[in-house]
């Protein structure tokens, strides 16, 4: 019997992954030893107040993404990491970090609630300046994570321990979206999606250097943004260069046909140099590319995957600062 791996078949039938950043106000991620069952927050380390807390939020449908994180470390320390990630408003670069050592498991929730509430809890540590990796390793959701992403992760604290990026640590998560682009990872606190990730073009996304077009393949897109206006960050991206990782963004769907298949959007940045510009595209449904097939390696049936062109595009604004003397 041929084993069905989804990661495999995406790759074989060419699927362009961007467009697939899922778009999130809050990440909470909680530092929580393997294994994971399929349902992460039904493992046997999770507590049951967090597990109701995580049903809470689910019924209430917040934009608010809960997720089990883990090191090589973690079964052996006596502390939880907390890590909350919250968007920032209006033109950003991504998300603001609270970070938070717990003595015991049990009062992540506790803390999240408070948080959720709008009150920022005091057991707040700061430690600076530091970008989290994410790695989706959770193989009994899907066996692609196992497959791709463990080997991934392993390969990839070497990475990160050659090139002395000490402000980098990298974690293995459990299922974030997008496992038929195994190994996938988010990287905070820009909030970026990438896919189908080997460790060449991780070292260019961790130092920001090399040939950009390398993103092409690898980029799933930007969290912050929705998904369609993705698509029109990419082409941006691509044509600013590594720059583009500096300026301040913002981004908005500004009308949609009802078909679908032709969407207005808008786009503005402020570059390093404080210029603001606002970019209107129109996005066409690319028939060509536009994909029927299996999402997950346990998918029974097909899912259609539309993908959006970028047909047409013009600069509404453009404004240079003025510097007095």
């Amino acid at each position: 019997m041929n084993t069905f791996f989804c990661s495999d078949h995406a790759r074989e039938v060419g699927e362009d992954i961007i467009g697939s950043a899922t778009n999130y106000k809050t990440y909470i991620l909680v530092e929580c030893p393997q294994p994971w069952t399929y349902e992460a927050f039904q493992s046997k380390w999770v507590p049951n107040n967090l597990q109701v807390l995580v049903e809470e939020v689910r019924r209430a449908r917040l934009p608010v993404r809960f997720l089990l994180i883990a090191n090589n470390y973690s079964h052996k320390v006596d502390y939880t990491t907390l890590l909350i990630y919250q968007k920032q408003e209006g033109m950003s670069r991504g998300y603001k970090k609270y970070e938070f050592k717990l003595s015991h498991i049990e009062q992540v929730a506790g803390v999240v609630k408070e948080y959720l509430w709008g009150k920022i809890p005091d057991h707040e540590i700061d430690t600076g300046m530091t970008r989290d990796i994410l790695v989706c390793t959770h193989g009994s959701h899907d066996q692609c994570c196992a497959r791709y992403g463990s080997p991934f992760y392993f390969h990839a604290r070497g990475t990160i321990t050659d090139l002395q990026l000490d402000h980098v640590r990298i974690w293995k998560s459990s299922h974030f979206g997008g496992h038929r682009f195994a190994p996938t990872a988010i990287d905070l606190p820009d909030g970026r999606y990438y896919g189908v990730l080997n460790q060449e073009s991780l070292r260019s996304i961790l130092t920001r250097t090399g040939d950009i077009e390398c993103l092409r393949k690898v980029y799933r897109g930007w969290g912050i943004l929705p998904t369609p206006v993705q698509i029109l960050e990419r082409e941006l991206m691509l044509y600013h260069g590594w720059d583009w990782f500096n300026y301040q963004v913002a981004g908005k769907i500004i009308q949609q046909s009802l078909d679908n298949n032709t969407i207005l959007a808008e786009l503005s940045f402020e570059d390093s140099r404080g210029s603001l510009f606002i970019y209107e595209a129109k996005l066409v449904k690319d028939k060509t590319r536009t994909l029927e097939i299996k999402g997950s390696c346990n998918a029974k049936e097909n899912s259609v995957f539309v993908k959006y062109g970028v047909d047409s595009m013009r600069i509404l604004c453009n404004k240079v600062p003025t510097f007095s003397n």
